[in-house]
């Protein structure tokens, strides 16, 4: 298989390790008339040349997050067309995902190919408030439904992060840094190989006085503070030409403070409260390949485990809440080359989840629910520059039953005009969260929420690849949406025994919108990317009060450019400019967060081969702003470092 991609080094045991994303990447435009054909790894779960994917994505690579120097994954993603993130603070607090106005909790968050979803969650959804740069080197973001080969949970899309991998020859990075409210961190990975055993190891710490989460603007005083320890590891062995084993481990430890409704007003304020969260991914798998390479075949088992908890610490410690959610997967898949330009994937997956979740020490709610699933994807290349893919997938839950999806995408390059063609068509589905189910508000008579979606666009490479332009248009319509009902007297059908509320599908959504993106590099030392969102996100609930209204915290516009520049004596600057428009905070739209505008300026020199400084400036205007009503956001940042690398 394929080795460095994107300069990114995979190895064979990440992408027989069904590591995700797909189409569209976007390299360096410096690089677009002297590359070889780029290679994208997950709209088909398997590597593939990106003009053989007709699905939507955006891959952000290594050299582009070490440009970045980006925190927080998050602050990454808010970048990416068709991507909102909502944060209820600073860096480490609950933070949210949203993919082309679908829900965050219809989002498939996964590291190394690893789902990070947390079953103990309420809608069963992932909290990046704790996922750090750290050792990722390339973020994958699929947008649109991707239920066939991902499951439950992918109605919006899904987004991998992939940590460094095994190198052949010995590779050491560190990377320190240090600024704003004291923000320290501290990074470091070790990568090699030794005779058949290769491996890539690091660790990270990250701490800061933080911000108050309850907003400044409106009274916060109380610093929350944050602070991280976290690992990776990816370990590969050859036992011949053809069969390996490979293993795969990130470990995330935090803890932040956060603010609530202290007594006795209760009104939202200062709370001296601790949210801990620590957060353990891992997998181990065998891979096989027959027939010369044709037959590649992989059986792994996934594990991932995550527990919560929260804590007074104003008098004696006291926990207010403590949740554990734990997924268990045993998968198979093989990938067969029919012929040349004709690829079969299939696949068999069995997935058991548990949770358990109690608040000031109440009797816990437990549940369990296990999935079997079978999938198959054909991926046909009729003729030079169309490539076909279809595929169909089947889910039997054993609590609500059976759910079938079913997928296809089609793309045509034209490499004489540098025009290409990509439209698909994707179902997803969610099946109803263990808490939903389970928990003291459950209902064990919900189905999953649905969704059909599809886009169209075009990308057009012109003055030898120096300039790109690209539009996508996009749809989807989502049914039976799982949300919570009050339950009045008399209290009958499913809300019998539920005096505090209950969950049903009784919910519909609409999200359309255009992505539109511009890169240019008119000289080598120049380079501007730039790309504008519209998502018209609604409710579309047949009698509902809120009927055609926006979605909560689903804004319509976002804009992002970022402009580089490398000045002929080594240094590196830049700025990233980002806008995102106003939204609602509240399901009728009575209460609105306003937009915002943030300017980013970063700087970088190598001082020698091994040997990099750097530095930026955040928020550089200042902009006072939320994401969530009254939770505050950082103001002006400034922060400098240090990276090595052997």
């Amino acid at each position: 298989m394929p080795a460095p991609i994107l300069k990114v080094t995979i190895s064979a045991s990440a992408f027989c390790g069904s590591l995700s994303a797909a189409a569209m990447a976007q390299d360096t435009l410096a690089e677009a008339s002297q590359r070889e054909p780029v290679i994208v790894v997950t709209a088909n779960r398997t590597a593939q040349p990106i003009e053989r994917v007709g699905q939507s994505i955006t891959v952000i690579d290594s050299a582009e997050i070490e440009r970045r120097q980006t925190q927080a994954v998050a602050d990454i993603l808010r970048t990416v067309p068709g991507v909102s993130i909502t944060r209820n603070g600073g860096v480490g607090t609950s933070t949210s995902v949203f993919i082309r106005g679908a829900e965050s909790d219809q989002t498939v968050a996964l590291v190394d190919g690893i789902k990070l979803n947390d079953p103990s969650s309420p809608g069963g959804g992932f909290n990046f408030g704790n996922l750090l740069i750290g050792n990722i080197e390339r973020i994958e973001v699929l947008r649109g439904p991707s239920s066939v080969l991902w499951g439950s949970q992918a109605i919006g899309g899904v987004i991998n992060m992939i940590t460094r991998q095994p190198t052949e020859d010995l590779s050491v990075n560190l990377r320190g840094e240090y600024g704003y409210r004291d923000t320290g961190q501290l990074v470091g990975n070790i990568a090699g190989k030794a005779g058949p055993l290769s491996a890539s190891v690091g660790g990270g710490y990250f701490r800061t006085d933080g911000i108050s989460a309850f907003s400044e603007a409106r009274g916060g005083v109380e610093k929350d503070g944050y602070e991280n320890y976290g690992a990776n590891a990816n370990f590969n062995l050859a036992l011949s030409d053809a069969i390996s084993v490979d293993a795969r481990g990130w470990y995330s430890e935090g803890r932040v403070n956060i603010d609530g409704f202290p007594p006795p007003s209760f009104a939202f304020g200062d709370v001296n409260e601790e949210s801990r969260t620590r957060e353990f991914v891992g997998y181990t798998g065998v891979n096989a390949a027959f027939f010369d390479g044709r037959f590649r075949n992989r059986l792994g088992y996934a594990y991932t485990d995550t527990r919560r908890r929260n804590i007074a610490l104003d008098g004696a410690p006291a926990e207010t809440f403590v949740g554990h959610g734990r997924n268990e997967r045993i998968e198979y898949q093989g990938i067969f080359d029919i012929a040349e330009g004709w690829q079969l994937t299939g696949g068999l997956e069995r997935e058991t989840s548990r949770f358990s979740s109690s608040s000031f020490g109440a009797a816990p709610s437990i549940g369990r629910a296990r999935i079997d699933s079978v999938y198959a994807q054909i991926v046909a290349t009729p003729f030079t520059g169309l490539t076909l893919t279809g595929g169909v997938r089947h889910d039997d839950h054993n609590r609500f039953g059976g759910a079938t999806t079913f997928g296809a995408s089609g793309v045509y390059a034209n490499s004489q005009t540098g025009t290409t063609l990509r439209a698909s068509y994707a179902e997803g589905f969610k099946a109803p969260s263990l808490f939903q189910l389970q928990s003291d508000f459950g209902n064990q008579l919900l189905q999953p929420e649905r969704s059909k979606g599809w886009d169209a666009g075009i990308t057009q490479d012109m003055v030898d690849g120096r300039l790109q332009a690209s539009a996508t248009y996009f749809r989807r319509t989502s049914d039976d949406l799982i949300i919570f009902i009050s339950c009045p007297l008399p209290r009958t059908g499913i809300c019998a025994g539920r005096p505090s509320g209950t969950y049903d599908n009784v919910s519909r959504a609409r999200a359309e919108g255009v992505e539109i993106g511009l890169m240019m590099q008119p000289v080598d030392a120049l380079r501007l990317q730039a790309n504008y969102t519209y998502t018209d996100a609604t409710n579309r609930s047949p009698g509902n009060a809120n009927f055609g209204r926006q979605l909560v915290r689903r804004p319509q516009h976002s804009v992002t450019a970022l402009i580089d520049y490398r000045w002929s004596f080594g240094l590196e600057t830049g700025v990233t400019l980002t806008h995102v428009g106003a939204n609602f905070d509240n399901a009728n739209n009575s209460r609105k967060v306003e937009g915002y505008v943030l300017a980013d300026l970063r700087a970088s020199f190598p001082l020698t081969d091994r040997v990099e400084i750097y530095g930026r400036v955040e928020n550089l205007f200042d902009e006072r702003y939320e994401t969530v009503f009254r939770y505050g956001s950082p103001g002006r940042a400034g922060y400098a470092g240090v990276r090595l690398t052997y």
